[in-house]
């Protein structure tokens, strides 16, 4: 499993702080009741040098996740974007996973968290594949889990906020307890939701299908690319219910997510999806999706953020 690596500097309200300096109280809101909304973000290296990957899409779901729980972020979306690409600069470091954290901090006693301030920090570190690299080539050993998502109007999913996270938690401890790389977890309904923190995708004759936004699952942001990618490509794409079975009679299967990037299934339950490998349609959005994000093809939907670009642009404007 990956451990965090160290990098020198952490941006914290508008200040670099050295990465041992980043710290909480312990008595902190968001300890105490996992009240900290966040994202994760993946920089590539790319022939124009790093590119981080949808970052205003991310930033602002971020922040809607703060609207959401009544936190009030002082800084918009360009300071943002700005913020992040000084630090990848600073950092030196092509390749890297950006986390932006808005926290609650010390001050409310209670769950009522309004004496608590709101905080925010942008830390980066190298991140290689999430599953692994046999993972990424020749396919995950899922399961399915015993533990269900939230239902719908309990607590918000929409939301990617610390306390959704501990369910994804029991998930992917089940799996790894069990021998298995991931899991997948089934709504209140019995019908597929997600894994421990990635969308879930079917393919069969040919079609994408993928779980609906219902309640139970974060809308990823790389399920909106892959979705967009697929379509650009001449595939069909379907959004709709998926009954628990298809896992085993579909065709292919692949997770998505900015830390799974697009990762193949090749068994759930030990039961061979199709041919027990990663599937020609899989495969083809895989590549197409790491190509996209490392700049080998062309970004038609403006969604790579070139670091020294951006610098260049915000040392113009002061």
């Amino acid at each position: 499993m990956a451990k965090l690596v160290p990098t020198e500097w952490i941006w914290h309200d508008g200040e670099f702080v050295a990465w041992k300096d980043a710290n909480v109280h312990v008595l902190s809101h968001s300890m105490q009741f996992g009240s900290s909304a966040f994202e994760g973000i993946r920089c590539y290296s790319t022939p124009r040098g790093p590119a981080v990957f949808r970052l205003e899409d991310h930033l602002q779901r971020m922040l809607n996740s703060c609207k959401i729980y009544r936190m009030d972020v002082k800084y918009g979306i360009d300071e943002l974007v700005a913020a992040t690409c000084e630090l990848v600069e600073r950092n030196g470091i092509a390749s890297c996973y950006v986390r932006p954290m808005v926290l609650r901090g010390y001050g409310a006693a209670g769950m009522v968290p309004f004496d608590s301030p709101v905080e925010v920090f942008i830390p980066c570190w190298p991140w290689g594949s999430y599953l692994g690299d046999h993972a990424m080539e020749n396919g995950a050993d899922a399961c399915v889990s015993s533990w269900h998502r939230m239902a719908p109007n309990t607590t918000p999913s929409m939301a990617k906020v610390a306390g959704n996270y501990l369910g994804g938690q029991l998930v992917k401890m089940e799996a790894l307890a069990n021998g298995y790389d991931e899991a997948i977890a089934l709504g209140p309904d019995g019908l597929i939701s997600e894994g421990s923190g990635q969308n879930v995708f079917v393919v069969q004759k040919g079609v994408v299908f993928t779980t609906p936004m219902n309640g139970t699952l974060l809308p990823g942001i790389t399920r909106d690319t892959v979705i967009t990618l697929a379509r650009g490509l001449g595939l069909e794409v379907r959004e709709g219910p998926l009954q628990r079975e298809l896992l085993y009679v579909c065709d292919e299967l692949f997770l998505t997510g900015t830390a799974s990037e697009v990762t193949p299934v090749r068994s759930v339950d030990k039961i061979p999806v199709g041919a027990g490998k990663t599937g020609e349609v899989t495969r083809l959005l895989q590549r197409t999706y790491m190509d996209l994000v490392q700049g080998k093809i062309e970004d038609k939907h403006n969604w790579l953020c070139h670091v020294t670009a951006e610098r260049a642009a915000v040392k113009q404007d002061r």
